[in-house]
């Protein structure tokens, strides 16, 4: 059975163009909750009709509700979602996993696709998620062929893949950069895009636009169940060219020719195409940037929206929902005072320190230095049992989990489980289900302002003091920092295969004893990167003698 052809729309012309050009399914956004929130996106009522018009010409309808939600938005969230499900929408995708659980509670015959930025890459990632009641899983971009295929071979659930279109430099869901140096935030659909800016004199964050039309006979020999076209703020011209390629090479069973791949670079390209992650090749020649020429092609092209395939109609939906919309109660326990701290370099943790747990990179773990190990953000299917071997020798006490798909992981190896800020615990609900499934608690989100933070009555920590890594990279740098055009300098760190860019600004919240206690902050966590033994010693003392004792969470003593 042939994958579907799912593609893009950020229009209604964008969405009749997929249509036309032989999509078995598109995804769209509507104007509230969506990562491109600024695309055109559709109102309830283009979507009722465009769920129509998608169900009469054999097409499935798919709605990105794919950002991260605050605790005041969560009811409002919901009952968009209840708009979507009488809309006669096929599924809906989404990011948070409060919200998830939400819909699924309310909704349980509407299917729920787990969303890229959910960092989703291995198995027991897709088990967890088949638990909360999703049905499919879009995996992150940085997968290689071998990957995807293990992924699928063990996976409860459907697979989508990428395999047309923009790449994030950073592993999905893991960027914070946009954020927290512009304030306008990936998660939740307003990046800024930095990493097409220029750094070091070059682009070295640029990616080229992935292109896998040359790999659809092993694509399809992989299992996944969807194949995904990225274009959301496209023209319905690239829509419907790229569209229409991919439905011949899928029905026709083969790959590309140069002359498909020539229209495709016509359509939009930067600096060409990659394939490095899919191939594992990857190198320099994936970057690229939108040059003059790439934009010269792109204007020159035309596209007249013909049909290029005729699919059986799909029966609409009799939908009705007149039940309450009520928000799930979480457990609010009393909270347990911890000061923990994450190193980088084990030559840097002081003799004499204040903190309850010391973490170290497991690669990097010294058990006379640290009592605590960070799992590294990114454990392929093929990784899981050299993981498995590590932390059987490891004598750490605590272990900080960075993806879903590390917590039966961390629960089999019989030590104290803590969440980190790569789980994206953005509101009260997310965290309650991380902390329900044997977390001890939950660094929340650095996204988060205190006013946001103090919603969350939960057993949570926050970062007070260090630089925050702001990417993951698949794609090493092999440079120790970039320096971006205000000359602002970013470190670069390794944490086991991959590199981390770090902020050039360290948060610092050292002096706010009073606000985080104001927010029920009573867990606080130190980041140490490239600090020295010497500066991290000038920094606890100055916690130390600053911090009030009724006030404080630990002292040196």
């Amino acid at each position: 059975m042939k994958p579907e052809l799912l593609s893009p729309a950020g229009t209604p012309e964008a969405l009749r163009a997929a249509v036309m050009g032989g999509a078995d399914a598109v995804y769209i956004g509507g104007n509230e909750f969506n990562a491109r929130i600024n695309a055109a996106n559709f109102t309830i009522d283009e979507i009722k009709k465009a769920a129509t018009f998608c169900h009469r010409n054999g097409v499935r309808l798919h709605v990105a509700v794919n950002i991260l939600i605050l605790d005041r938005e969560m009811k409002r969230a919901l009952e968009y979602v209840r708009d979507l499900y009488l809309c006669g929408v096929d599924a809906i995708i989404c990011a948070d996993l409060g919200l998830a659980r939400e819909i699924h509670r309310h909704f349980p015959d509407l299917e729920l696709h787990a969303s890229t930025q959910m960092s989703g890459h291995n198995s027991h990632a897709a088990k967890l998620l088949c638990k909360m009641g999703f049905s499919r899983m879009v995996c992150a971009r940085e997968m290689s062929r071998e990957d995807i295929h293990a992924l699928c071979k063990n996976s409860p659930i459907d697979i989508e893949m990428f395999i047309h279109g923009a790449i994030c430099v950073c592993h999905s869901g893991q960027c914070l950069m946009s954020s927290l140096i512009g304030g306008r935030s990936g998660n939740r659909g307003l990046c800024a895009q930095p990493c097409r800016m220029q750094y070091n004199g070059d682009y070295p964050l640029s990616i080229k636009d992935m292109c896998l039309a040359s790999h659809i006979t092993e694509i399809l020999d992989l299992g996944v169940c969807s194949l995904k076209i990225e274009g959301r703020m496209k023209s319905p011209e690239y829509v419907y060219g790229v569209t229409k390629i991919y439905r011949r090479l899928l029905d026709e069973g083969r790959n590309a020719t140069e002359r498909e791949i020539k229209e495709l670079t016509n359509l939009f390209s930067r600096s060409g195409f990659t394939d490095g992650y899919f191939t594992k090749k990857i190198s320099k020649q994936m970057n690229g940037i939108r040059s003059e020429a790439d934009k010269k092609a792109t204007l020159r092209i035309k596209q007249s929206f013909t049909p290029v395939s005729k699919k059986k109609e799909v029966p609409p939906y009799n939908r009705s929902f007149d039940n309450e919309l009520e928000i799930s109660e979480y457990s609010k326990e009393k909270a347990v005072k911890c000061l923990s701290a994450r190193f980088y370099n084990a030559d840097s943790i002081p003799e004499k320190h204040p903190f309850d747990i010391v973490y170290l990179p497991l690669e990097k773990y010294n058990e006379k230095k640290a009592n605590g190990i960070i799992l590294p953000p990114i454990i392929y299917d093929k990784d899981i049992e050299r993981i498995k071997k590590q932390l059987e020798t490891c004598k750490a006490e605590h272990i900080l989990v960075t993806n879903i798909g590390q917590l039966d992981i961390a629960w089999q190896c019989g030590k104290t489980v803590h969440g980190d800020f790569r789980l994206n615990a953005f509101n009260s609900l997310s965290a309650d289900i991380i902390l329900q499934s044997g977390v001890k608690d939950i660094i929340l989100s650095p996204e988060l302002t205190l006013a946001q933070i103090r919603d969350i009555i939960l057993q949570k920590a926050v970062i007070i003091y260090g630089a925050q890594p702001l990417m993951l990279l698949e794609k090493r740098l092999n440079q120790r920092s970039l320096r971006d055009r205000k000359n602002a300098e970013f470190p670069i760190l390794t944490e086991g295969q991959r590199d981390i860019l770090f902020n050039s600004q360290k948060t610092y919240m050292l002096d706010r004893e009073k606000e985080l206690k104001n927010a029920f902050i009573n867990n606080r966590h130190f980041i140490f990167s490239t600090e020295s033994l010497k500066e991290v010693e000038k920094i606890l003392k100055y916690y130390n003698e600053h911090i009030p004792v009724k006030d404080s969470v630990r002292r040196v003593k």
